[in-house]
């Protein structure tokens, strides 16, 4: 007799790197929940990033979210309960994903939101590319459904966690003097009055973990995947 499991369907590749998070977050969440051999029934369609990224940063978001509306409709047809984003930034268009797909699509703000939520969090430092900090995408999503006072690293240190994504997380490269730059904004945000850090693009988990810092950060990936893992599961 098996297990009435939903099928998840992620949009993935953006980066491949945070796609193997996802896969492997999906499938031991399932593995823990219901035991033995089982694991998480997941279609993957992983697009080519070097596409999507240079319309990220060419401004052609209306383009990026035709590819990825298209991506998400081949994985309702091929037999998808939901959809996962595997990304923050691309959210941005995820109001046009779901206008061209038939099935929930899970948000990850919305997993993150009710994350922060439980744990009794009102301000929140985020930091992710320049797209997720600086526009309102994300955060007005935080403030607005949640009531959480959202804060963001100052201009120079922007470009510099965004350029670490891009040039170094998102092609396998994890340096320490990376870690030590996300660190030093990590604590100044928490000594300026954010009660913790959301690691608001799917990468910087790579870099940053819990045993680098006593500021307590929300790993979106595996806030993400958790949500998807219990909606996957509910009766």
């Amino acid at each position: 007799m098996g297990t009435t499991q939903k099928t998840i369907g992620l949009l993935g590749g953006m980066s491949w790197e945070s796609t193997v998070s996802y896969y492997q977050a999906l499938n031991r969440g399932v593995q823990a929940r219901l035991g033995g051999l089982h694991s998480a029934r997941v279609l993957i369609n992983s697009v080519d990033f070097a596409e999507i990224a240079q319309l990220q940063h060419q401004d052609q978001w209306e383009q990026t979210g035709e590819r990825l509306a298209n991506a998400a409709q081949a994985l309702e047809r091929a037999g998808a309960d939901c959809l996962l984003i595997g990304t923050n930034t691309m959210h941005k268009v995820a109001p046009q994903i779901e206008a061209a797909i038939g099935i929930p699509l899970l948000h990850i703000a919305d997993a993150t939101g009710e994350r922060l939520k439980q744990a009794g969090i009102r301000t929140i430092a985020l930091l992710g590319t320049r797209f997720t900090m600086e526009q309102t995408f994300y955060r007005e999503r935080l403030e607005q459904r949640f009531g959480i006072e959202v804060r963001i690293p100052d201009e120079a240190e922007r470009e510099r966690i965004h350029r670490v994504i891009y040039d170094e997380l998102c092609q396998g490269i994890v340096s320490d003097d990376a870690r030590q730059d996300y660190l030093r904004i990590i604590e100044r945000l928490h000594a300026e009055g954010a009660e913790g850090t959301i690691l608001g693009c799917t990468e910087i988990a790579l870099l940053v973990k819990p045993e680098h810092t006593t500021v307590p950060l929300f790993d979106t990936t595996a806030i993400h995947a958790e949500a998807a893992v219990a909606w996957a599961l509910a009766d």
